[in-house]
This record gives structure tokens, C-alpha cells and sequence, in this order.
């Protein structure tokens, strides 16, 4: 256990409840003074009541978008270090992020070492690749993945949209999700 003088108060917010009992208990353990929420709402009363150090932001929750907490926690400590985590990466939702304040953007799942490096990183260097990064399949999956849902699973939408034929996504869409 970590001295509550010399401990580093983190505030993890994230919707999946099983992920953030997980993550909560790796943080303590590498010396973090750990409080989670698990909704939008939740994250924004504890940004007020006792903005943390540094926190950690999933950018899709039930009730609502992660960047109106990160946002929150920015304008209550604008020292904070704050983190994005999302199983829905873009350019264009990690430049929101960036805007509203997070120092970084991972994709879920990342794991407690990655999340570590990436609060505690300072200055402008980039940091090191990841040992296990997406295949390039894979990140071509979620990518249609993300415009089939995003265009309500409407096939034929998504495929205009990816100027792709219907039948080839169709294909694409029932196939495994690969790997790595």
C-alpha cells in the first residue's frame, strides 16, 4: 500500500464494469490512489468534488460522451493528465479528445502498463510503439465495423459510403474477426 501523502490520485471512468474493477485494482498496485465512475454523470460529480491527478476517460459511455468529462476534468485541474480510452478509434474522435484535453488517446483494450506510460510520459516525445499493435486487418474491420454501425447497419449505406459493392462487404461483415 502507498502513503495517501506520496500516493498519485486517479480517476478511471469507464461504462464495463468488469474492465474497471480490473483496471482499478492494476493502477492501485503501481502505487495509484484509485476512485472510479462508471457514467458520464458520475465522472463529471467526481471531477467537481475532487478533481484527481490524473484519470482515465472511455469515450463512449451509456449515458453519454467521455469528452464532456474530460473536458470537466480539464477546466477543474488543468494540470491533470488525462487519458482516452476507446474500443472506437478515429483521427477524428482522438483530435476531439486531444481539443478537449486528454494528453493521449489508446485503443481498447489496453493494458495497465500502457495506461502507466501514458500518465506518467512528459514532454513532446512520442511514445515507444506498442510490443502488440493491430493487425492491418483488423484495424480495416473495425473501421467498417464502425461505419455499419454508425450508419444504423444499413448495408447498402455502408457500402456506398466505403464505395465498396454490397456483396463485398456482406462477405466482409460475416467473416471472422481476425486477430491481433
Amino acid at each position: 500500500m502507498t502513503d495517501t501523502a506520496t500516493a498519485r490520485s486517479l480517476l478511471l471512468v469507464d461504462d464495463d464494469l468488469p474492465l474497471l474493477q480490473r483496471l482499478a485494482a492494476a493502477m492501485e498496485k503501481r502505487g495509484f490512489q484509485v476512485n472510479t465512475a462508471d457514467s458520464v454523470a458520475a465522472g463529471l460529480t467526481a471531477a467537481k468534488s475532487a478533481p484527481p491527478d490524473y484519470a482515465v476517460v472511455d469515450l463512449r459511455l451509456a449515458d453519454g460522451s467521455g469528452l464532456d468529462v474530460v473536458a470537466a476534468l480539464r477546466q477543474a485541474r488543468p494540470a491533470m493528465r488525462i487519458v482516452m480510452l476507446t474500443g472506437y478509434g478515429n483521427i477524428a474522435t482522438a483530435v476531439a479528445a486531444v481539443k478537449a484535453g486528454a494528453v493521449d488517446y489508446l485503443p481498447k483494450p489496453a493494458d495497465a502498463d500502457a495506461i502507466e506510460n501514458a500518465l506518467l510520459a512528459r514532454g513532446d516525445a512520442l511514445p515507444p510503439p506498442p510490443e502488440n499493435p493491430m493487425s492491418a486487418d483488423r484495424v480495416r474491420r473495425e473501421h467498417i465495423q464502425r461505419v455499419y454501425e454508425q450508419c444504423e447497419r444499413n448495408v447498402s449505406e455502408t457500402a456506398r459510403r466505403l464505395r465498396m459493392h454490397r456483396r463485398t462487404l456482406q462477405r466482409i461483415l460475416n467473416k471472422h474477426v481476425p486477430r491481433g
